[in-house]
């Protein structure tokens, strides 16, 4: 059984059942999160509470951080009371948040300097792949520290794959949740569609998934479109953030996203109607609410 002591920075929706299954799996952990009732929820589990990320990084050799954005990692890594001041020659840094690229190579680059090692690392699967364990894990950085805590990613993730170097991992993840957010979309599209035709959306669902338009999405979010059930396991303000760092390195490259933009203003959409809480699946509110019908049983 692994053992060894990690710290852990961020202990939001998916950030408590990472830290869960890393002690499960045998490790020490020592926590830190602004919200002291995460903390204590974690800490009751048998983690060690820290009053800093700094604090954490005193304790442990090795530093997941898993915070909301760009600007969140970089003040937890790089800010006052930040990793990189409790940090040591030799200590590791891995970034398990989904931010911009460009901010991911920022923070290596500070690491370095200070004889840190970092890699990016960040996940999709949502709350019930951190649950579970199975998160697909998309990381950048150095093939030698990888291999080295390839072991530790095991007790977070199923799929573990190195990208490339720094930014890879959170250029990967920007990829992903384009693809995402486009067959979230396009679901909530067919299934009012279907509803609208005056066809039980369920049947449809049934029908459609054993096919070609089958997918891990289909079978995560349909069911919660079908049911009206919008409880938040990846929030719309998260998934408007991943979108506008996509738009975002997508313009400094020259790429067009033309679809990827068009989903964004949904996004916004329903962040101004106070959705921004609900799951991403609430995409499909945007079309019913143009189809004036909704998927959900009446």
């Amino acid at each position: 059984m692994p053992s060894g002591d990690i710290g852990f920075v961020g202990l939001g929706i998916m950030g408590r059942p990472m830290a869960r299954n890393l002690m499960t799996a045998g490790y020490s952990l020592t926590v830190y999160d602004v919200v002291g009732s995460a903390m204590e929820e974690i800490v009751g589990d048998g983690a060690k509470p820290a009053s800093s990320a700094a604090e954490v990084a005193t304790a442990a050799p090795i530093v997941i951080t898993m915070v909301p954005d760009s600007a969140d990692s970089e003040a937890a890594i790089l800010g006052p009371n930040g990793v990189l001041e409790g940090a040591k020659e030799g200590s590791v840094v891995i970034d398990m948040s989904s931010i911009a690229p460009a901010s991911s190579q920022k923070i290596a680059a500070a690491c370095e300097a200070q004889g840190v090692e970092f890699l990016d690392a960040p996940v999709s699967g949502g709350e019930p792949g951190a649950v579970s364990g199975t998160l697909a894990i998309m990381v950048g950085g150095k093939r030698e520290v990888f291999d080295a805590h390839f072991g530790l990613l095991e007790a977070v993730g199923s799929s573990i794959v190195l990208c490339g170097g720094y930014g890879a991992g959170n250029t990967t993840k920007l990829a992903n949740q384009i693809m995402v957010a486009a067959n979230i979309e396009a679901v909530g599209e067919a299934l009012t569609l279907a509803k609208k035709a005056g066809l039980d959306p369920n049947t449809v669902f049934e029908a459609i998934r054993g096919g070609l338009a089958g997918s891990n999405v289909l079978d995560a979010k349909g069911p919660m479109m079908i049911a009206g059930n919008f409880d938040p396991g990846f929030r719309i303000v998260l998934h408007h953030k991943d979108l506008n760092n996509a738009i975002l390195t997508a313009r400094e490259l020259g790429v067009g996203l033309p679809v990827t933009s068009l989903v964004q203003q949904m996004l916004v959409s329903l962040i101004n109607e106070g959705k921004g809480n609900s799951d991403h699946s609430a995409i499909a509110n945007f079309i019913e609410d143009m189809a004036g019908v909704t998927i959900a049983a009446d």
